[in-house]
């Protein structure tokens, strides 16, 4: 039983390890995720100037910021294989369970550092200010977790396409929308002085749509995989 688990852990991890070394030589997503949400929020802070904007602008423009830095980035482990004509090599090597977790837990690292540099920029110029850490912070990584489980599998579907970088966003809103549409309120919640168990329809609903897409995605993958 140990030795059949085994690989299901290492493989994977493996693979997450050559995304991190390759993103790290070459910096591409990194730097043009970083530009854009730096450039975003410096350009909203100016715009907004010295006007006090209500929570739930603040938590609208919070989840407006995160999904377009991100749609710059998240895409890029299966375009470059595609660019680079490594995906052929790819396939043979790896198992697509392999190739999905390695490139979901990728993206997922990618997409938390990219929280971790937008929330003290959006506090520091936005001045947002946090009333309930505990369900800010829930509502943010279940969101994660939806959002990047979602986007793994639309960046699959179009490394296939001609164009990529336009297809992305256009195919990634529709499905992203409930998700996004809970994290804004969730978030607005959490700015507000309320309890964490009075949000737990939000919280449930961004776990139900994470394990839902997470599923989904392991499914699909596959077949996508080897078209």
């Amino acid at each position: 039983m140990e030795r059949k688990f085994f690989p299901l852990i290492i493989e994977p991890l493996t693979l997450f390890s050559k995304e991190i070394k390759s993103e790290l030589r070459t910096r591409y997503a990194l730097n043009a995720v970083l530009m854009f949400a730096i450039v975003t929020l410096t350009v909203i802070g100016i715009s907004v100037g010295q006007y006090a904007l209500n929570s739930k602008i603040l938590a609208s423009l919070f989840w407006v910021v995160l999904f377009f830095s991100s749609m710059s980035g998240l895409a890029n482990v299966f375009i470059k294989e595609e660019e680079k004509k490594t995906s052929d090599l790819l396939k043979l090597v790896a198992k697509p369970s392999t190739v999905f977790l390695g490139k979901f837990f990728f993206n997922l690292l990618f997409f938390f550092f990219l929280e971790l540099i937008i929330i003290p920029l959006f506090i520091l110029l936005l001045g947002l200010e946090i009333q309930n850490f505990l369900f800010f912070f829930s509502v943010l990584i279940l969101s994660s977790l939806g959002l990047v489980s979602a986007t793994t599998i639309i960046g699959a579907i179009v490394s296939k396409a001609q164009v990529k970088s336009a297809l992305f966003p256009v195919l990634s809103f529709p499905i992203l929308l409930p998700l996004l549409i809970t994290a804004i309120d969730g978030t607005y919640l959490s700015i507000q002085k309320i309890g964490l168990s009075y949000n737990a329809d939000n919280l449930k609903f961004l776990f139900s749509y994470f394990m839902v897409m997470l599923v989904l995605s392991f499914l699909l993958f596959e077949f996508i995989w080897k078209e």
